[in-house]
């Protein structure tokens, strides 16, 4: 058995490969005190982090990603359906491109939304929020992440409709959510799609 832990006990990061059907994929390895099992995360450019539990045998890992083959060559494709700039960098210029586009989405979607709801809010800005892809504030201001206007628009939209719910609900009680059920029923999976283009916040 390899021992992947360092003798301090401090978390340790490797960078790996592994072959899988002939296609080269690059890992991050990671261990956790906290980690109770394996855990196979995929970012926005294509890197993977494996997060396993101290003192796990370097086979395992293997053996892990070779079982879910299958897993990353289907988030592999579905990363490439985005454009390959759309959720890399995201500088000033990258902002100031997409920043009216945003802004005239983010507005035309919130009066379709509330065409349901009839909450009142006030300005919409558009940001380049580093960990958010939206907020509310408790004076009726919408603020969206100008890359908003890069997604899918079913996760867009969802990304709408969820700061248009705190403007009744500020919080993530049963009510808000069942405030965005009335337009996205199915906005667990959505969220979980979300969450696939590593910026938190939902």
């Amino acid at each position: 058995m390899s021992d992947i832990r360092r003798d301090d006990g401090h978390p340790k990061f490797m960078q790996r490969k592994i072959n899988i059907h002939g296609r080269e994929i690059s890992y991050v390895l990671q261990t956790s005190k906290r980690a109770r099992a394996t855990r196979l995360t995929l970012y926005s450019d294509g890197r993977f982090v494996v997060t396993v539990p101290q003192r796990m045998r370097d086979g395992f890992v293997e053996e892990f990603l070779l079982r879910k083959a299958r897993w990353i060559f289907k988030k592999l494709e579905y990363i490439k359906r985005f454009s390959d700039k759309t959720f890399l960098g995201g500088g000033r210029r990258e902002f100031l491109k997409h920043k009216d586009r945003a802004l005239a989405f983010a507005e035309e979607r919130a009066r379709y939304f509330n065409a349901r709801y009839s909450f009142e809010y006030k300005r919409i800005t558009i940001r380049n929020q580093k960990t958010r892809w939206g907020s509310c504030s408790k004076k009726g201001g919408l603020s969206f992440n100008y890359r908003i206007a890069l997604l899918p628009q079913r996760c867009a939209d969802y990304i709408i409709v969820h700061e248009l719910c705190h403007l009744r609900e500020f919080n993530h009680s049963r009510k808000f959510w069942e405030l965005v059920a009335l337009s996205f029923p199915d906005y667990l999976e959505i969220r979980k799609d979300i969450k696939k283009l590593c910026i938190s916040g939902f």
